[in-house]
């Protein structure tokens, strides 16, 4: 690989990274908003659409993507609406160790969909990457997960956030081909807001805040900057390897659940986040040629 190559690579993988640590303070934040959860996610998107629709005129000059492109977006918008309010209401009727495993889904369902689109088995490295990573997962969110008939409505919530997400990533992803990062995430986050307001004025959930500070920081931290980095690394790799690094959302979130609420973390969970964290060495490392299927 030429060196310039190499550095955008590496460049990409940091912004890759970066979008993942900053959304998995997602939840976090959340908890100081004293809107309804699913106005929250309405929020995140609205304060974030002035800036994005500025950002996408400075990349395109004002000039519209195609009507394949718009729908794309358009779909890829819709997809993560939903996944926000089944997310927010999942939350809110299970266990948060419970909601953190099945909505995290999205990793392993976009591994599967890499491996079916290459039609070749992870080898070498790879292969001892996505064993690291889905081993250390288990570990970190297992050791509180509960199963438990009283948490089956958020937990069937939950795991249709990280089913919807997959397909948020997976459009998106596609529509990258053809419009910049900006672009493509100002349309989706336009076409959410919708969605967003229907369904938390159906729960009757409070919208207008009386702190904007916390949806403020929402819409920077999740919304600019972490969806942001994410979108624009997404057509440099492949599935797979944006599947194990959403893995990093978990093991950042239970960090900070330990900094800033006190939620102790036993010495399984510890070596869980620390296999996640090789795991996303070991992905970067040359690896032998995949099997076919």
């Amino acid at each position: 690989m030429a060196p310039v190559a190499a550095t955008t690579n590496r460049w990409a993988f940091a912004a890759l990274l970066g979008g993942n640590l900053a959304l998995s303070l997602t939840a976090l934040v959340v908890r100081f908003a004293d809107t309804g959860p699913v106005a929250a996610g309405l929020w995140r998107l609205s304060l974030a659409l002035p800036v994005l629709l500025v950002l996408a005129w400075r990349e395109t000059g004002g000039r519209m993507p195609s009507r394949r492109a718009l729908g794309i977006a358009t779909g890829a918008g819709v997809f993560f609406a939903l996944d926000l309010a089944a997310w927010h209401l999942g939350i809110l009727q299970t266990k948060v160790a419970n909601a953190t495993l099945f909505g995290n889904s999205a990793s392993l369902l976009l591994v599967i969909w890499g491996i079916m689109l290459s039609r070749t088995w992870p080898r070498g490295w790879q292969a001892l990457a996505v064993l690291l990573a889905f081993a250390g997962s288990a570990l970190l969110m297992g050791q509180s997960y509960e199963a438990s008939a009283a948490y089956l409505a958020g937990d069937l919530l939950s795991l249709l956030a990280g089913a919807l997400y997959t397909g948020y990533v997976l459009m998106m992803q596609r529509v990258r081909g053809e419009v910049g990062a900006w672009s493509a995430l100002a349309i989706a986050s336009a076409a959410g807001i919708p969605i967003l307001l229907g369904t938390a004025l159906a729960l009757g959930e409070a919208i207008l805040p009386h702190n904007w500070t916390p949806l403020i920081i929402l819409a920077v931290m999740s919304q600019l900057v972490g969806q942001g980095l994410l979108i624009w690394a997404l057509p440099r790799f492949s599935p797979l390897v944006v599947g194990l690094t959403l893995l990093v959302q978990p093991v950042v979130a239970a960090v900070a659940g330990w900094l800033v609420f006190g939620e102790t973390l036993s010495l399984w969970e510890i070596f869980g986040g620390a296999m996640v964290a090789a795991a996303l060495v070991l992905i970067r490392l040359p690896s032998r040629a995949a099997r076919p299927i």
